[in-house]
């Protein structure tokens, strides 16, 4: 999983996103990647450079917890969820 923007800044959720989704979580060096993505588009069609620079890896957050912790983790946050609905008109 490939993460960009603001929040991809906050290891503990980038973590998080591993252990609950079960695979790797790839942060790059430059997390505002729309931004660079245009800017390396726009190099490109200018004759700027040939090809785009390769994406600079910052962290990759390996899933840590097992397969027990995960389920009783999604369990907990189903029932979160549920008991949200319906609090409002």
């Amino acid at each position: 999983l490939r993460v960009d923007g603001g929040m991809a800044a906050n290891g503990f959720l980038m973590q998080l996103q591993a252990d609950l989704s079960a695979v790797p979580v790839v942060r790059p060096a430059i997390t505002e990647t729309t931004a660079r993505g245009v800017a390396l588009l726009a190099g490109l069609a200018c004759g700027l450079w040939s090809e785009a620079p390769s994406i600079q890896i910052d962290r990759v957050f390996e899933p840590r917890i097992s397969a027990d912790e995960r389920s009783s983790m999604r369990a907990t946050w189903a029932k979160a969820v549920e008991k949200s609905r319906g609090w409002t008109d």
